[in-house]
């Protein structure tokens, strides 16, 4: 699996630095990645929507730590 493309739209906002969409091998792709500026540094916070008593389910997500490191 390659990452064939990366589109990040800059934000300048106190912990939303930016969104990005990452496609996979032209085929696959995933929206509404956010890049956050947390306590620890920088992360990718997946896609998610919000569920009907108020909290977030991740859209798209890895679902091993092998995969997560990738």
């Amino acid at each position: 699996m390659e990452i064939t493309e990366v589109r990040v739209t800059l934000r300048n906002e106190d912990k939303l630095k930016a969104f990005a969409n990452v496609t996979f091998d032209d085929e696959f792709v995933i929206r509404g990645l956010k890049i956050i500026n947390g306590n620890s540094g920088y992360f990718v916070s997946m896609p998610s929507r919000k569920r009907s008593d108020g909290t977030h389910q991740d859209v798209a997500h890895p679902i091993n730590n092998r995969m997560r490191q990738k």
